[in-house]
């Protein structure tokens, strides 16, 4: 018996795509990203949507319902990213729970009290742990009538400590990539877009939707 054909992904119409995120440094690099694909891209913030509570278990189901309600609210395709950092002797903790781990008694983050929980953590299993970690990244399009595509990027290396460089965001000072010597954030912007865990999930998105 012949096997169904595959349902084809849905092609992304239009010329503006609301980025559901309300993240600065997610939001340089999604900008970034669209240059040249004749979009227009919005935040979430520009258009005072709220942000969503993240209550799904999984990279892909967080990155769901933030483009499902971006999408709803503003009538217009949303594209939302749901990322994190996932270290293999913490049974891939802080994972979906990246963010949370960054969380400050009044409410805002300091990525500088994430990175110090997971060394922290490390440490605690003693000298010879593996410091293998990986970033994932899991994009998902969603549209006004509720249709969603998902696309997965993920970039494997390992963790330092102390933290180096000033440039990215959230885990990135304390991520070294196989193949380099450099953490994320010591990298120029240029070079970690083209690199890193979104870009190659982003590789996905665009082969497919344009």
């Amino acid at each position: 018996m012949s096997q169904p054909a595959p349902q084809a992904i849905r092609k992304l119409t239009g010329d503006t795509l609301v980025l559901a995120t309300h993240n600065a440094g997610k939001l340089r690099e999604i900008r970034a990203l669209l240059s040249g694909h004749g979009i227009k891209a919005v935040s979430a913030a520009e258009l005072d949507l709220p942000e969503p509570e993240e209550t799904g278990t999984t990279f892909m189901a967080n990155a769901e319902l933030k483009a499902l309600a971006a999408a709803d609210l503003s009538g217009l395709p949303a594209l939302a990213d749901d990322s994190g950092l996932c270290v293999d002797a913490l049974n891939g903790d802080p994972g979906v729970y990246t963010a949370n781990w960054a969380e400050t008694a009044d409410g805002s983050r300091d990525w500088m009290l994430a990175m110090g929980r997971v060394q922290e953590k490390l440490e605690a299993l003693g000298p010879d742990v593996s410091r293998a970690a990986h970033f994932v990244a899991t994009l998902a399009l969603a549209w006004p009538d509720g249709h969603v595509e998902w696309f997965e990027g993920r970039v494997d290396g390992g963790l330092v400590w102390p933290p180096r460089g000033d440039a990215g965001f959230g885990y990135d000072p304390m991520f070294v990539p196989h193949g380099d010597t450099r953490t994320f954030a010591e990298m120029p912007f240029d070079e970690k877009q083209a690199n890193n865990h979104r870009a190659r999930a982003f590789e996905k998105f665009v082969a497919a939707v344009f």
